[in-house]
């Protein structure tokens, strides 16, 4: 299966016989989404975890013109959007789950808007955050509002431990708005759950510090995976390193 980047916390998965879309914010300068992705053979699926700007950009359903057969998998917190009407859309709430003979996706819970994707394909076990992490802005918050947030995190992430007890590959947010500490979720994440691969997201352009917490999360026996631009890949059996 390979991972391609494509900005903020959009990725691609490509199995042999599908792709996955998740959480299109905008395309890579190339426009790997709109040249590649949407012509590749096989089943195509789009994922949304919540209706927030920079998880969920409409133009997705444009492409439904294009390629009839994408099948639009959303939170459904993105129901209340004055989405254009058609079929095709699943909406998910927390603990629903969804499945067809070449993916199954469970949505689980987030610290914000919308929820996280557990997803088996090809083989292997993903999970994408979505906006699940520790928000806990120590530089501006109470000590009470960090205490709920650190809270709030921990019996959600414990909901995605009974769930999965490991996973192959881990999406989860790095993003340095939240001051020095900005690595604490993504550590606890994979201090609890075994993570084989780990990518961070949720960074906008930040990429020196997103990469920067490359040795805590190998600590932890994690693979890290270094993004450097948009339209990296990554091949996920073998490979450590974006292309």
């Amino acid at each position: 299966m390979k991972l391609t980047y494509v900005y903020h916390s959009g990725f691609i998965l490509e199995g042999k016989d599908f792709t996955l879309l998740i959480d299109y914010y905008r395309d890579t300068p190339d426009e790997v989404v709109h040249e590649k992705f949407l012509n590749r053979p096989g089943k195509l699926y789009v994922l949304a975890s919540h209706v927030h700007a920079d998880h969920f950009n409409p133009e997705i359903l444009t492409w439904k013109n294009k390629r009839p057969d994408i099948q639009y998998i959303f939170s459904a917190d993105i129901r209340t959007a004055n989405l254009p009407g058609f079929s095709g859309i699943v909406y998910l709430r927390k603990g629903e789950v969804w499945h067809d003979n070449l993916v199954k996706i469970k949505a689980l819970g987030s610290t914000d808007a919308g929820i996280s994707f557990l997803i088996d394909a090809g083989g292997k076990r993903i999970f994408h955050a979505g906006d699940l992490n520790n928000w806990h802005w120590q530089e501006e918050s109470t000590p009470e509002e960090i205490a709920e947030a650190e809270t709030n995190f921990l019996n959600e992430l414990e909901i995605v431990a009974q769930n999965a007890d490991s996973v192959d590959l881990a999406l989860f947010p790095a993003d340095s708005r939240l001051g020095e500490n900005y690595a604490k979720g993504a550590l606890q994440f994979t201090g609890r759950i075994r993570t084989r691969q780990f990518a961070p997201m949720h960074f906008w352009e930040k990429y020196d510090k997103a990469n920067a917490i490359q040795a805590g999360i190998e600590e932890h026996g994690s693979k890290f995976i270094a993004i450097h631009q948009p339209g990296e890949s990554i091949e996920l059996e073998d490979d450590t390193k974006l292309k």
